[in-house]
């Protein structure tokens, strides 16, 4: 994996990845992750250089939109994208968030992990490989400033309004591919991995119905990754004296 000027790794760091009982599955069955077009985020905000606000006086940075401006949104279903949580503990929030009110499950891993587990990509068998970009989003007030960065450079910034999201990257660009005839999806692309490189623990959620929590564990199981099954501390009982 490679790293853009001026961002951050660290290799050992845990990760968090939170998700629905389906998606896990599908990611065991699959053995891969899933990396979606900039351009199928709801954010408004991805891939923002600044925040225009209508408080006068006139914004100097925005007396006219770029004619660069409306070819990126052309260009952002170019960059693919995959996100896990930095965190050395489970969030609530993140429960909450991603895996349905806490029902689902999340994997832990690190940015070295996810770097060995990474398969070759080609969006076709007889086209070249493609880099894999990594590192720690960097969250900035861009109420006050406009970024001046490249096409994939921008996708490891954000508002600061985000930073509780605490995000780790994985990033794949896809322009040249186009600019060189290759066909390029409009969505996600799916890449391979090694479950067994990839996965360093598996948290089932804390409310994680009886029946579910059957199925996660059996499908654990089927794919021998038993011994790395944690359960969530707010499943702990609490002590008030």
């Amino acid at each position: 994996m490679r790293i853009l000027d001026g961002i951050e790794v660290d290799w050992t760091e845990r990760l968090w990845r939170y998700c629905t009982l389906d998606r896990f599955d599908n990611l065991l069955r699959t053995s891969s992750l899933y990396f979606a077009s900039a351009n199928q985020f709801d954010d408004p905000f991805e891939g923002a250089v600044a925040v225009q606000t209508d408080t006068p006086p006139t914004d100097p940075r925005y007396l006219a939109m770029e004619r660069t401006e409306h070819a990126f949104f052309q260009l952002k279903r170019l960059t693919k994208l995959h996100c896990w949580h930095r965190g050395d503990f489970e969030s609530d929030a993140m429960w909450k968030l991603y895996s349905g009110e806490s029902k689902g499950i999340a994997v832990c891993s690190s940015p070295e992990r996810i770097r060995t587990a990474l398969k070759p990509f080609r969006l076709k068998p007889e086209f070249g490989t493609e880099d894999f970009w990594c590192g720690q989003v960097k969250y900035i007030d861009l109420t006050q400033v406009r970024m001046n960065s490249g096409m994939l450079e921008r996708f490891y910034f954000k508002h600061r309004v985000f930073e509780w999201e605490r995000e780790f990257r994985l990033a794949v660009s896809l322009r040249t591919a186009e600019e060189f005839g290759v066909p390029v999806p409009e969505d996600g692309i799916s890449i391979s991995v090694d479950l067994e490189a990839l996965v360093e623990l598996i948290f089932i959620g804390p409310s994680i119905p009886p029946e579910e929590r059957r199925r996660a564990e059996a499908l654990i199981e089927e794919f021998g990754l038993q011994d790395r099954v944690r359960y969530s501390s707010l499943l702990g009982r609490p002590r008030y004296i």
